[in-house]
């Protein structure tokens, strides 16, 4: 699960690329969310223990409270400045030395996407890195037991049904697994819950070039808003007419 930004605009460091976060309001993804709703509805209906990862600075131990007030077990930070600034490509493989760091799991779930990055790779990077099979845009977990799960997801123009063996990855779409409400009994709890904290030094890679700007395989040039057109003007036209001017307003904004 990540800390995302609470608003969509932002500035960048001019030099490395990155969003500059410091003093922004910060949320949980609201597409991990979704992925910890899966999970929840999994145990369910088999023994499960849930360990959520989160990746990023020690106030991100707000989204492990926020997760254990849902209803996880055990939350892990994966805290240090070598991390910093990591694109797909670093992030999927800190998190795979962070999983591996804790031990044996059984199933790995993934928020679709985030709201700050919209690359939708992370998840699919992640099961390349751990050599798993893995499905994405899961829409319904139809059934898991200890040796298999059994998904449906969604194709550009087709639906398809797979059963794969554990362990394996899974990434969820979100208007499928609605979060359920934070219950108080166990937020409450989850105050005194132990956050577990990883470093560069808890995992078998303590190489610092092969995590964060330094292992990272991108770099953002420019991140900048839209520009927001004040002035809105009502027009009504027919067939061609409407085309043509649809293409003068587009070239009066240099877009062609």
């Amino acid at each position: 699960m990540k800390q995302v930004p609470a608003v969509s605009e932002g500035n960048m460091d001019p030099k490395t690329g990155v969003l500059l976060r410091a003093g922004m309001e910060a949320i949980v993804n609201v597409y991990d969310l979704a992925a910890l709703e899966a999970a929840l509805r999994m145990k369910e209906s088999i023994d499960a223990s849930i360990h959520v990862f989160t990746m990023g600075p020690s106030k991100a131990e707000s989204v492990l409270r926020e997760a254990f007030a849902m209803g996880a077990d055990e939350g892990w930070l994966i805290c240090d400045k070598a991390f910093a600034g990591a694109d797909v490509l670093a992030t999927s493989y800190t998190l795979m030395q962070a999983i591996r760091a804790v031990g044996d799991f059984d199933l790995i779930l993934c928020g679709k996407q985030t709201t700050d990055g919209d690359t939708a790779q992370v998840s699919g990077g992640l099961a390349r890195w751990m050599d798993i099979p893995h499905a994405n845009w899961v829409t319904e977990v139809i059934n898991i037991s200890h040796k298999e799960i059994n998904v449906r997801y969604n194709m550009e123009n087709s639906t398809v049904t797979a059963s794969m063996s554990l362990p394996c990855l899974v990434s969820v779409e979100k208007d499928f697994f609605i979060p359920r409400m934070p219950s108080l009994k166990l937020k409450i709890s989850g105050k005194k819950k132990t956050v577990h904290v990883l470093t560069i030094e808890d995992l078998e890679d303590q190489d610092k070039k092969h995590y964060g700007l330094s292992g990272s395989a991108t770099k953002v040039r420019k991140i900048f808003p839209p520009p927001r057109t004040k002035h809105q003007e009502p027009v009504t036209f027919d067939g061609d007419k409407a085309a043509e001017y649809i293409l003068s307003q587009l070239s009066d904004v240099n877009l062609f």
